[in-house]
């Protein structure tokens, strides 16, 4: 038995050493190592003998398989390695050659405009606060002295989610939040998404308002004057005028319409600004002691204004762009110019 071990021995190891290729060894090992191989059949045999040819035959088949195993690995890792090195002499990397062009990204032109708005009030000493897409009734509108059933809610198409929520149609209950919680002095501005029924050529169910709040003692609607000249000035050019027209709010007494001199015609009057050489940018106002009533502020001490304005608007005008929808389509062709 032990002498057809050996014979086992030196047939494995000469196959093995003559192999040529991973394939052969694979073949090899399944030969006389598998579950059906020749030293896996001897193996069996170890129950049957006496104990003493036991020992000799168990000893010198685990010395044959131990040779069989080590010079397996050993020529395994020989061709592996030669795989290795043919794939890399055939894979020739050209360094001279140029890299693949990749594009870079850009921030969307709503980001943009976003950011330098945010930017302008940043250095007037305005700090940044945010609230809910989400908002209750309260906060949207009772909030800002707009009572139920009140006319003036028809200003707004609302997107009800049930009796008391809605999608804000405004980013002002935000002023509302911040006034709760923070006593005056202070001044804000509150970029974000707001939401409203209404969808056209300069309108969507989904665009960005910033809007503005100030409150202190002995504020003046000059203040508001001032503050608002200088950001469209910023914005559409030093040389540019501003004018205010009365107007209604419910959250602002007295009122105003802000315009700014038409960016196509610079006042001679065109079919964007129709003839009258002005555009229409923002409303503002004097906050309602009304509105302080309902976040404990003392309106004979403090008073304040308020502003706001559509970031797609400004867009619009800036980049003369007709058609408010090309913002949401993602169409690179277009993105890409900004």
């Amino acid at each position: 038995m032990v002498e057809r071990i050996r014979a086992i021995e030196n047939e494995a190891l000469e196959n093995i050493t003559n192999a040529k290729s991973l394939s052969d060894i694979d073949d090899a090992q399944i030969r006389y190592l598998g579950k059906k191989g020749l030293l896996t059949e001897l193996m069996r045999n170890l129950k049957i003998l006496p104990e003493e040819e036991r020992r000799n035959f168990g000893k010198a088949l685990n010395e044959t398989k131990i040779k069989i195993e080590g010079l397996i690995a050993s020529r395994k890792a020989q061709f592996s390695a030669q795989l290795t090195q043919n794939k890399i002499n055939s894979e020739v990397l050209d360094i001279t050659l140029p890299g693949k062009f990749i594009k870079r990204g850009k921030l969307h032109p709503i980001t943009q405009v976003m950011d330098e708005m945010i930017g302008i009030f940043i250095r007037m000493g305005f700090s940044i606060a945010e609230g809910p897409d989400i908002e209750t009734e309260y906060y949207n509108f009772e909030a800002l002295n707009i009572p139920k059933y009140h006319p003036s809610r028809d200003m707004w198409s609302t997107l009800w989610i049930n009796n008391e929520l809605l999608l804000r149609t405004h980013t002002s209950p935000v002023q509302i939040r911040v006034m709760e919680k923070q006593k005056p002095p202070l001044a804000i501005i509150a970029p974000g998404r707001v939401y409203r029924r209404d969808s056209d050529v300069t309108h969507s169910p989904v665009f960005h308002q910033l809007e503005g709040l100030l409150v202190d003692k002995k504020i003046t609607f000059g203040d508001l004057k001032g503050t608002l000249s200088y950001f469209l000035r910023q914005v559409f050019g030093k040389e540019k005028k501003v004018r205010f027209r009365p107007s209604y709010f419910p959250f602002t007494e007295p009122s105003a319409e802000v315009d700014v001199e038409c960016v196509l015609c610079n006042g001679a009057g065109c079919r964007l600004c129709k003839n009258t050489g002005w555009l229409e940018i923002l409303g503002s106002g004097m906050v309602d002691p009304n509105v302080f009533k309902f976040v404990g502020y003392n309106s004979e001490k403090f008073s304040g204004y308020a502003f706001g304005m559509g970031i797609e608007r400004i867009a619009m005008l800036k980049f003369g762009i007709d058609d408010i929808r090309l913002f949401f389509e993602n169409d690179l062709r277009f993105l890409e110019q900004f």
